[in-house]
């Protein structure tokens, strides 16, 4: 709360208050008036148009917005979304007529910043000023974050990616110790929530819609615990998703500042936001299995990916559910894809069925745990690039 006293006290302009609720702007002035000093707030009765919101706000200097989210909730969140596209700088507080988890998060999601709820009280409007003074602005460190970001993406659907980012997350921090996220970035169809049985009114895009306001505090609500980790889940409803993914690269550098490891689970290689989380990965992990449809498409995949711009040197290829007898050897797999597979993981659908009816990873001691464990060691400690197997041509249409 000292940063807004103290640029309050010194000149920059009186907070603006956008209440057409007269009980509520008055209520709200004489606390303002009591808990804030500086210049006396300047209050509008009715909504402005985004002209004379732009207007104001330039002439001004407003630094703190207090918007009545609740005389007319679309109005108040179009002017929220509008704000917004202003770039304005402007940080702003929702006022809100009651404790709807509903509203709450839906102006959070168009822009707003924090909230109040009547009636206002010098503990609620102190708790908020003391946030939003953690917000301006957010100082991130400039030394190389230590963080690891793991990308799981499938060379085609139910080659167990899922799963197995799943199953990795609870692994790595054995061999890599530190904070660890397993986050489900997959807008459209992510399962993790199901897998693990946990339910959030958070996703990953109400983190990526706010990434430029992010604190530690915020993000621990966004946030799921789950046995030690931390889990970002997906949205519920696909159609939240559809236009609303972006550039990753603001929310994945906030990330990085608190964790150790990242385990990202998206939806596969193809499209601009999976291509977006792969470049922004260390290491790619590309699940495929040794059966002949699966290697056809991760041959695809692999030259999607390279010639989007994503190494190959930071490929690694997993074969899931590898039954020698079946499908295609893993000699013969290497020379037919030119890549190494890093790790191979055995079919253990006992121990993988029981996980999933348990919401938790594959028991230790079942073959695949075993395995998981193994490729989250090499994960860690891997430090150098897969190489490519040597060319046979009677392989490759195999595949083809």
């Amino acid at each position: 709360m000292s940063q807004w006293k103290s640029s309050l006290s010194k000149g920059a302009a009186g907070p603006l208050v956008i209440c057409p609720d007269a009980g509520m702007a008055a209520e709200l002035a004489a606390l303002l008036a009591r808990r804030l000093p500086g210049p006396s707030p300047t209050v509008l009765k009715t909504y402005p148009s985004t002209g004379v919101l732009a207007h104001m706000l330039n002439s001004t200097g407003t630094q703190l917005c207090f918007l009545d989210a609740a005389t007319n909730r679309e109005v108040a969140f179009q002017l929220l979304s509008e704000l917004g596209e202003l770039n304005s700088g402007v940080v702003v507080v929702a006022l809100l007529a009651g404790n709807d988890p509903d509203v709450i998060l839906r102006c959070l999601r168009q822009g707003a910043s924090e909230f109040l709820i009547r009636p206002f009280t010098p503990d609620q409007l102190q708790a908020a000023l003391q946030k939003l003074s953690r917000l301006r602005p957010v100082t991130r460190p400039a030394a190389a974050s230590q963080c690891r970001l793991y990308c799981l993406m499938p060379a085609k659907g139910a080659c167990g990616a899922t799963t197995l980012a799943c199953n990795l997350a609870f692994h790595l921090p054995r061999f890599a110790p530190g904070r660890l996220l397993l986050a489900d970035m997959d807008p459209l169809t992510g399962t993790l929530a199901f897998l693990l049985k946990l339910k959030s009114s958070y996703s990953f895009l109400d983190a990526l819609t706010r990434a430029a306001n992010l604190d530690a505090d915020l993000w621990k609500s966004l946030v799921t615990p789950c046995q030690g980790v931390e889990v970002l889940l997906s949205p519920e409803n696909p159609a939240d998703a559809i236009a609303e993914t972006g550039d990753p690269s603001p929310l994945l550098r906030f990330i990085r500042q608190l964790y150790k490891s990242m385990v990202l689970d998206v939806g596969g290689a193809y499209g601009d936001w999976n291509l977006a989380l792969a470049d922004q990965s260390d290491e790619v992990v590309l699940v495929t299995t040794n059966e002949l449809p699966a290697l056809h498409a991760t041959q695809r995949a692999l030259a999607y990916l390279e010639a989007n711009g994503i190494a190959h040197s930071k490929i690694r290829l997993v074969v899931d559910r590898f039954r020698p007898g079946l499908g295609l050897p893993q000699d013969q797999i290497e020379t037919a894809l030119h890549s190494e597979v890093f790790q191979a993981l055995p079919s253990d659908n006992e121990a993988i069925q029981k996980a999933l009816l348990e919401g938790k990873p594959a028991l230790p001691g079942t073959k695949f745990a075993k395995s998981v464990a193994t490729l989250a060691e090499k994960l860690a400690q891997n430090d150098g690039s897969p190489k490519r197997a040597p060319s046979a041509g009677r392989f490759n249409s195999l595949v083809r």
